[in-house]
């Protein structure tokens, strides 16, 4: 009877629901990782915070995949409308919950020019110093802009440097990720992007069975060679339409591809040294490829020095229901709250 009552209490705990809430009115979302899974005892943050690819979609399938398949403990953030509590991409200067990032082992950006307030933005700052990994999706290469003569308007995406001191020239995106926004390479809507393992990057941990990504979204332009120790691990071949069955567009686009996920290290300011990952693809469309969701968890793992348990058949499959909404402007999903998500 003991015996059979304590299998019980512990089958009801392995079925909590995958989304708790801290308390009522959180403006956040945690998802616990299922227990026996490698991730456990490590945290995620997801950062979401742009008007036009639905990272608040994105980020919120991928911390359910990185909690319910590999146990990671992951709460995804989002820009807030603070007069009523819901998830608004529109709204640039606020993202609750940064002080998540106090406990992070390692964070997941997907912001486009924001301009938030030295409260939140001293979290982000902090975790940089302390050289903590990180991951930069698609409009991470221009996730702020502050204007001039604010405390963090060296953040910003066009930052021209400080009189003989370039270091911060073209702001967080150049000085973390390894480049800011430059334009399309690929024509917005009409060429989507067929993700080419760079030669000799076959055998790195990342792209470990990632056989077929894809996404809708277009390649971006990038100056060449990327600063510093960058390591281009997957290419950008521009399709000639938005179908991953068509064909690579003839012509000087795809001589020479360009990078669309690679490696970087990064210091600021006298901290200490982190290590990146920047993908150029990333839009909430861009998950419906299997390829492309592997190589964001292959990414998480590699940064965490968990490259042992990266396997090439590991489950990156959609948790729930998942319609990515279109990209655009003016296209995010109204009315929705955090509590919303719960699984």
């Amino acid at each position: 009877m003991m015996k059979r009552f304590a299998m019980t209490i512990l089958w009801g705990i392995f079925s909590i629901p995958l989304c708790l809430f801290a308390q009522a009115g959180q403006q956040y979302v945690v998802y616990e990782g299922t227990p026996g899974k490698p991730g456990n005892g490590r945290h995620i943050v997801l950062i979401s915070g742009d008007e036009e690819y639905r990272s608040e979609q994105m980020q919120t399938q991928l911390g359910k995949i990185l909690a319910r398949h590999h146990g990671f403990r992951c709460t995804v953030l989002y820009a807030i409308d603070p007069k009523t509590g819901e998830i608004d991409p529109v709204v640039t200067t606020n993202i609750a919950g940064l002080e998540t990032l106090e406990t992070a082992d390692l964070v997941v950006m997907f912001l486009r020019f924001r301009n938030l307030p030295d409260e939140q933005m001293k979290h982000i700052a902090k975790y940089l110093e302390a050289g903590k990994p990180i991951i930069g999706i698609r409009t991470s290469t221009h996730a702020f802009n502050i204007p001039a003569g604010q405390t963090w308007s060296h953040y910003s995406f066009n930052y021209p440097g400080s009189g003989d001191d370039k270091s911060w020239e073209s702001g967080f995106g150049r000085r973390v990720l390894g480049e800011t926004w430059i334009n399309h390479h690929g024509i917005h809507k009409s060429e989507a992007t067929r993700g080419i393992i760079a030669s000799g990057a076959e055998k790195h941990p990342i792209v470990t069975g990632c056989d077929d990504i894809f996404g809708p979204t277009d390649v971006y332009t990038v100056r060449l060679p990327l600063p510093g120790d960058s390591e281009p691990l997957v290419l950008g071949q521009v399709l000639a339409g938005m179908n991953p069955t068509d064909k690579p567009l003839e012509g000087a686009k795809n001589d020479p591809m360009m990078p669309v996920v690679w490696t970087k290290t990064y210091q600021i300011d006298g901290g200490k040294t982190g290590r990146a990952v920047t993908s150029t693809m990333g839009a909430a469309m861009d998950m419906e490829s299997a390829g492309f969701r592997r190589l964001m968890v292959n990414s998480c793992y590699w940064l965490l020095n968990m490259a042992e348990e990266i396997k090439p058949d590991s489950c990156v499959d959609i948790v729930g229901e998942f319609k990515p909404l279109g990209f655009g402007f003016g296209q995010s999903e109204k009315g929705v709250f955090p509590k919303d998500l719960a699984e």
